[in-house]
């Protein structure tokens, strides 16, 4: 019997592994101590688990087109605050402020607040989420 029990807890410790290294800290791919401010347009809204990923095309200074990969909460998170997979479309211009990734050509930023200004609607930091 107290094999039995050695083995389900072995088994238990080995399924808890890969969903707490899934789950990692945003201070090893960001900068959470830095913010940046981009806008530009939503290219696509990858509405999904364990963070939703959101494809921004931005003018960089020298005025090129990059696309920013902004991660944001994951699907379960923002549904219950509103957020919804038709919530931003292709098109859509964005204003986005969080934490900007380590490796700066990689084009990535932690999304802590997003505006959309043709109608005013945000979301994060506490600000008007709705």
């Amino acid at each position: 019997m107290r094999r039995i029990g050695l083995g389900l807890l072995t088994l238990a410790c080995a399924l808890a592994v890969p969903s707490a290294y899934a789950h990692h800290s945003f201070s090893l791919d960001y900068h959470e101590d830095r913010s940046i401010k981009i806008e530009g347009t939503v290219e696509e809204f990858l509405y999904r688990n364990p963070h939703a990923i959101l494809k921004v095309k931005v003018a960089d200074p020298q005025r090129i087109a990059v696309t920013y990969a902004a991660e944001w909460a994951g699907a379960g998170r923002l549904e219950r605050v509103g957020v919804t997979p038709e919530t931003l479309k292709p098109g859509d211009v964005v204003q986005i402020t969080g934490a900007p990734g380590r490796v700066e050509a990689d084009y990535r930023i932690h999304l802590k607040q997003i505006v959309r200004p043709a109608d005013g609607w945000t979301w994060g930091n506490n600000r008007g989420r709705r």
